[in-house]
């Protein structure tokens, strides 16, 4: 890659490094897991819970952590993130880049499938199309929409043969961009542009979903899978950096419960517990704080309430943001949360703050009291409707949850039902609309405020789960992708963010940290600034 790109790469976040040496371990008192042999020519296990089964192992449909961890894990993109938190070439072993900074030439590693079969410039082309194909839905399209005639062919308004991706032969991928992206390379890193096996996806449409008929590219194959129980990865000996990757085995279970699996931990029969797929049962978050068994490591993500706009009362901007100002975010990050995570009075994560100090005061009762009485008048009624808050289940989300229901009713007089639901069927509700009130959060794909403004850009979009639009709001985001002065796009960007927070159809509450503790022997991990996990180069001493 030429020396230039990482200029280019200008918003590149570098928090996220391997974890060796991380946190304040105490060696004396660390259990090791059942596979850790004292005989070093025994093989490298790395046992880990996944807290839930991946809603998909496909890395085009993937979309939420526990899904893009495990793609990333079984298939491999042109560039990768690397141990210093940049993209570096992967598949992709050169890089060149037009004058005008918008047509990419990727040259492709002599790479295999893992049952043998080369890898081509024709499966990244196949891959791509058929993300942005509206017939797959792929949520994560719109991370595409760089790419020229991309947004229109997810639309319907252009056919897949204008996208502008191109196999010019087996080992030459060229690309061509609607306008200069710095940020173009990072986002080849992702889950939703990795590479897929066409004969295997055209042939058999659930070929994600059975370890039998599931075909990769990554450091690692799967070797077995029984739903909703366990997971088994093995090294994939047709990795083209098979020499890179130390463990043998990654054995995944499935247990939902936090308290069980940090028992698993400390009894052995897992290497790490909580953060970045699961959960510490916040009980237990003191007493490993105080022993120095626990690491914390922000990364950029933010929480929020989202509201759907579609039904009342949260048609009323007004009664919106009544319950974001009713929150006690401090409360809620100091007595539930108990990782070191920030209250957040923004959508954007401290990385990318386009204001430090946000947009509105953390628990401000009175205003809130006052802006729900003129919502209810506005919209001609004397009493609130039922209203449900929905998430996930996990006993973290269970908590701030009734955190929440608990400061709405002290502080609004507003009763809240809670409803909790298995992570497939939540996720499917809430793109769907099925809510009133649901929790979600976003980390970003890339570290560059658009990533987040650009959910709400339109009513319909995959993401928007609130289904807000405003047309001013789509403006500053357009003229923003056009912007060449860094500070005049900056100013965009933030008048769009201050219409966002007045209009207020999620509510942020704080800004994520992963909170975990791991066996000392395992070394590696990378967990980079965005949240990403990647076992690639994680070993197991």
């Amino acid at each position: 890659m030429r020396k230039s790109l990482f200029v280019l790469v200008c918003f590149i976040l570098v928090l996220g490094t391997s974890l060796t040496g991380c946190g304040n371990q105490k060696e004396e008192a660390t259990p090791t897991a059942n596979n850790d042999k004292k005989n070093s020519t025994e093989p490298k296990v790395l046992n880990w819970n996944l807290h839930a089964e991946p809603p998909t192992a496909d890395p085009g449909l993937a979309f939420d952590t526990t899904a893009m961890a495990i793609a990333k894990a079984l298939f491999d993109g042109l560039t990768r993130t690397g141990e210093d938190g940049k993209p570096h070439e992967s598949v992709a072993e050169k890089i060149d880049i037009s004058p005008d900074l918008k047509t990419y030439t990727f040259t492709l590693r002599d790479t295999k499938w893992s049952n043998g079969d080369p890898l081509t410039a024709h499966d990244f082309e196949f891959a791509w199309k058929r993300v942005l194909d509206p017939k797959t839905a792929a949520q994560a399209a719109f991370l595409m929409y760089y790419i020229k005639n991309a947004e229109k062919a997810n639309k319907g308004q252009a056919s897949l043969d204008e996208i502008g991706v191109k196999a010019i032969d087996d080992r030459t991928l060229q690309v061509t961009l609607e306008n200069p992206t710095p940020f173009f390379i990072e986002l080849t890193a992702h889950t939703v542009y990795l590479p897929v096996h066409k004969k295997t996806v055209v042939s058999d449409q659930n070929w994600a979903a059975e370890a039998k008929t599931l075909i990769g590219n990554g450091p690692f194959k799967i070797e077995g899978w029984d739903h909703k129980n366990k997971m088994i990865l093995a090294k994939n000996e047709n990795y083209w950096d098979k020499s890179a990757v130390k463990l043998d085995k990654i054995n995944f279970s499935m247990v939902e419960d936090e308290n069980t699996e940090l028992s698993m931990y400390e009894n052995g029969d897992i290497d790490w517990a909580g953060s970045p797929m699961s959960f510490l049962p916040t009980d237990a978050m003191p007493a490993l704080k105080e022993s120095g068994k626990l690491t914390s490591q922000p990364f950029a993500a933010t929480y929020w309430f989202a509201f759907n706009v579609e039904k009342v009362p949260f048609t009323n901007a007004k009664i919106r943001k009544a319950f974001a100002y009713a929150i006690n975010r401090q409360t809620i990050v100091d007595n539930v949360l108990q990782g070191g995570q920030q209250p957040a009075l923004g959508v954007l994560p401290p990385t990318m703050a386009l204001k430090a100090d946000g947009y509105f005061p953390d628990n401000d009762t009175e205003t809130a009291k006052t802006l729900l009485a003129e919502g209810m008048k506005e919209l001609g009624i004397s009493t609130l409707p039922p209203i449900t808050l929905l998430f996930n289940t996990a006993e973290i989300q269970k908590k701030v949850a009734e955190a929440a229901q608990d400061q709405w009713r002290k502080n609004l007089g507003v009763e809240v039902k809670l409803e909790n639901q298995e992570l497939k069927v939540y996720l499917q509700n809430m793109a769907q609309g099925n809510f009133q009130v649901g929790r979600l959060g976003w980390s970003g794909a890339f570290n560059d405020p658009i990533n987040f403004l650009e959910l709400f850009k339109e009513k319909n979009a995959p993401n928007n789960a609130p289904h807000w639009e405003n047309s001013e709001y789509i403006e500053l985001l357009n003229r923003s992708g056009i912007e060449p002065d860094p500070a005049k796009r900056k100013q965009l960007l933030a008048q769009a963010e201050q219409i966002l927070m007045n209009e207020m159809p999620v509510a942020p509450v704080y800004y994520y940290t992963y909170s975990f503790v791991h066996n000392p022997k395992v070394k590696g991990v990378l967990i980079d600034g965005l949240g990403k996990v990647d076992w690639k180069w994680a070993d197991k001493e």
